[in-house]
Order: structure tokens, then C-alpha cells, then sequence
């Protein structure tokens, strides 16, 4: 099954439809049983805040192209309708821009933008050449134009011609938080459906009759987007983060948003199971007591390969588990195992990438 975008509200519930009852499908022939799922819906475009465009060039002048699953040659397009509204309103500039000036059309192969609900955009031009002081004073000068911020690639090159980052605005329960989203580092795509991930997220564990106590385990914590939500309901919190650019993230964002009950440990899921266990040492955890933490709660938001063995055996140690699922048929095989000990209490679908069959979607349990 696949979906095509559509500016009809009845084509985008369908589509929302199947998907709900996909994954309600997986769970009960799973044997596990929710209860009544709560489904966020997404706008039907215009949701989606970075892309990834590649560059093709034809008879002398360049395009935005995409390929087809299966296709060597991309077709191209001229706009992006699932796109967010300043990404839409960029396209055309600068690819006139760049078509009118042969230092920055030459060998340009992809461009991606980043853009943010509050107007900032950052926009990559990546090459098979390298840039010099031409590329870097004409780039400026688009930059200027257009109000955003540009970055120039090419292997082993990174020319920023101001700041690598958008800083984005999500409201959650009537609180503002400042993140700091960086080029090269991991961001949810859809700003608005993240804004009900984390909102639902709070919500399972400010429930009083859920009410978590002690302290909090993230893993996979990226740039501080739930952690910096989450931190408000523990007395601390430890988040473990293995990628450098996402840990310098989090603690940006943690100090932005006055956060300073939480302890970022650059670890795996895997290591920081060892580490708990004590099975093995590491120097990254050094300055960190581990047996000062009264951990009762665990968080995860596991890449599409779900939890390995031992982080599930870890997970199902505490009382409470919050888990956010990119891949509904890793969360099921996870959830066979956790339900042994878990009851869930709360579930959600989000529909993170309308128009696709990727299914986003939360659980919160509760030891039985």
C-alpha cells in the first residue's frame, strides 16, 4: 500500500484510518491488548519541516529531483506540497539563485532545508567540488537576500557562512521550550505532531493516578526533545545519548529552558545496561554516581530496530515504562516480552509522516 498526497480532508482520514487499523491489527495478533488508542492527526500538508532535495541537471540548467524507489533517473519537481510553507516559499529563489550563478549551480548535487514553526530557515548546498572564496561571497550574498542561514558541503568541507542551527519554539501544556536543532544532528520532521508527542508523553506521567516517583532514565535522548519536557515530573533525570553532535545539543537546550536536574552520559542503550549491571567500567561515566539515582521510571524512543535484549530486560527492572515507537512491528515483538510484567495503561498513534505507511506511536505501562 502506498499513499499520494491529496487536498481532501476524506483522502487524508482514509489513509489515517488504515493505519490505525494496521497497527491495531499487529497488537491484537500479537495477543497484546491496548487500551482505547488515542490518534493524533497531522495537518495533510504542509507539516513537514526539513527536506532533502536532490539537484539534476538538464540542458544546462539545474532542477529539484527526487527518485522513485527502483529508478535511476529522478523526476523533477517544482514544489513540495507536504512541505512546511517557508520551505515552499525558498524553493524558487533559490534555485534561481542558483541557476544564475555558475559558483554555486557547478557540481551542486543536493540541497536540504531545516526550517522552524517560528520563520528560521537553514539551507545546505552540497557539492562534488570544493568551495572557495567565490562560492563563500556569492552564498553571503544569497544569505543576506533571503534572510537564512547557508552552509556549504563538499568531502572534507563545511563552510558556515553564520550559524549551523535553527532554533525551534514547541508549546507543550502552555510552556514554551527553545531547542536548538543542528544541520548535521537528528530532529522530528513534523513540528506540530511532535508537539502531541510530548504533550501525551508529560501527560502519562503527570497522571495522578500514574503519579511516577524518583528518578527518571532516558535512553536515546538525541537533542533534549522529550528529556527537556520529562525533567519537570523527576527529581533527576539520567539521559544517555551515543552521538556527539546531539549530546552538545541537549545540554544547549537544557540550559535555553532553565533545566538543571539532568545528567547527559554519552553511552549506547547497550553500554549504559552494562554500566547499570555493573558489568563493565567506562571512563564517560567517571563523574557520574549511578547509585545515587533512585530510578523507578525508563523512557525510550529506540531507532526503527527496536529494543536489543538487554535493554528490554532493562526496561522491564523498573516500574514504569514510557516508549515511543518509530516501527510498530519491533515495538510488538518488544511488547510480548515487557507485558510478562506490564500492564499498559495509556497508548497512542501519531501520525508523524501522513501520506506514508510509517506509523509513529507511544505506550505507557505500569508494573503489573
Amino acid at each position: 500500500m502506498s499513499y499520494q498526497p491529496s487536498d481532501s480532508a476524506a483522502d487524508y482520514q482514509r489513509q489515517l484510518d488504515a493505519k490505525v487499523a494496521s497497527f491495531q491489527h499487529l497488537m491484537a495478533q500479537a495477543g497484546i491488548q491496548l487500551p482505547a488508542l488515542k490518534v493524533h492527526p497531522s495537518e495533510p500538508l504542509g507539516f513537514r519541516m526539513r527536506a532533502e532535495f536532490r539537484v539534476w541537471h538538464e540542458q544546462g540548467k539545474a532542477h529539484y529531483a527526487m527518485n522513485k524507489p527502483g529508478e535511476k533517473r529522478p523526476y523533477i519537481i517544482e514544489d513540495f506540497p507536504i512541505g512546511s510553507a517557508l520551505i515552499n516559499q525558498l524553493m524558487p529563489p533559490m534555485m534561481e539563485a542558483v541557476n544564475n550563478s555558475e559558483a554555486l549551480s557547478r557540481k551542486l548535487f543536493s540541497m536540504e532545508f531545516l526550517t522552524t514553526t517560528s520563520g528560521q530557515a537553514l539551507v545546505t548546498l552540497i557539492y562534488h567540488r570544493p568551495l572557495g572564496e567565490v562560492w563563500q561571497a556569492q552564498a553571503t550574498e544569497l544569505q543576506n537576500q533571503l534572510n537564512i542561514k547557508i552552509i556549504g558541503r563538499s568531502r572534507k568541507q563545511k563552510l558556515v557562512l553564520s550559524e549551523d542551527y535553527v532554533t525551534e519554539t514547541l508549546e507543550v501544556n502552555g510552556r514554551d521550550y527553545q531547542y536548538q536543532q543542528v544541520e548535521s544532528g537528528f530532529t522530528q520532521p513534523n513540528a506540530q505532531v511532535n508537539q502531541k508527542m510530548l504533550t501525551w508523553a508529560s501527560d502519562c506521567l503527570s497522571d495522578k493516578k500514574h503519579q511516577s516517583s524518583g528518578d527518571l532514565i532516558e535512553l536515546y535522548c538525541g537533542n533534549g526533545n522529550f528529556t527537556a519536557v520529562l525533567a519537570q515530573h523527576f527529581d533527576k533525570l539520567l539521559a544517555t545519548e551515543i552521538s556527539k553532535v546531539s549530546v552538545n545539543s541537549a545540554l544547549t537546550n537544557f540550559a535555553a529552558n532553565q533545566i538543571d536536574n539532568v545528567t547527559v552520559a554519552r553511552l549506547s542503550s547497550e553500554e549504559f545496561t552494562q554500566a547499570l549491571n555493573k558489568v563493565r567500567a567506562f571512563r564517560r561515566l567517571a563523574d557520574i554516581d549511578l547509585d545515587s539515582f533512585n530510578f523507578s521510571t525508563i523512557f525510550v524512543d529506540p531507532p526503527r530496530a527496536g529494543l536489543d535484549s538487554g535493554t528490554e530486560k532493562l526496561v522491564t527492572e523498573l516500574d514504569n515504562i514510557l516508549y515511543i515507537s518509530c516501527n510498530p512491528k519491533t515495538l510488538v515483538a518488544n511488547l510480548v516480552e515487557i507485558t510478562k510484567t506490564h500492564k499498559i495503561v495509556s497508548a497512542a498513534l501519531f501520525d508523524q509522516f501522513p501520506w506514508t505507511e510509517h506509523i509513529e506511536s507511544g505506550v505507557y505501562l505500569s508494573r503489573l
